[in-house]
């Protein structure tokens, strides 16, 4: 449980960290290596907006009919670090379903996002209900890493 909790606050942190120190920038300050990888995986991307976040390149876009919202950091290598990616509520394990039947029973589930880091994958799921709401990251057994109030 504890593994769990400091995971839970390391990603809180970090995105804490992130967001309080990206600064828009234009692509063409933006190494090439980075623009080319990211034009070799992302080939269909639209609305691009680049960010320098500390030791960071991040790119938010958009992919497919229904503009599906893209994050990825890449490091200066052009390697991607991270991916989040908006999901639909069809596309989360099993597992986070049961758990929000039983842990969050009245809760509608809001808004989804699949996050990549190497080989971890997490789920964050925003979830409503007329009582309450909570933002809430689950990995892909259905365990809660964190959860606060939204």
């Amino acid at each position: 449980m504890k593994k769990y909790f400091l995971i839970g606050m390391y990603v809180a942190g970090a995105l804490f960290f992130n967001t309080t120190l990206a600064q828009d920038i234009n692509q063409s300050e933006v190494p090439s290596i980075v623009v080319n990888n990211f034009q070799q995986q992302f080939s269909k991307a639209y609305d691009i907006e680049w960010e320098k976040e500390v030791a960071y390149y991040k790119v938010e876009f958009e992919l497919g009919a229904n503009g599906r919202d893209h994050e990825v950091w890449y490091d200066a290598k052009g390697n991607i670090v991270k991916h989040k990616e908006e999901i639909s509520k069809s596309e989360l394990p099993k597992s986070i379903h049961t758990k929000i039947g039983s842990d969050f029973n009245g809760h509608r589930i809001d808004d989804t996002k699949k996050i990549t880091e190497g080989s971890k994958i997490v789920y964050s799921v925003e979830l409503k209900s007329a009582a309450s709401e909570w933002k809430v990251l689950f990995d892909k057994d259905g365990n809660v890493l964190s959860k606060r109030p939204d």
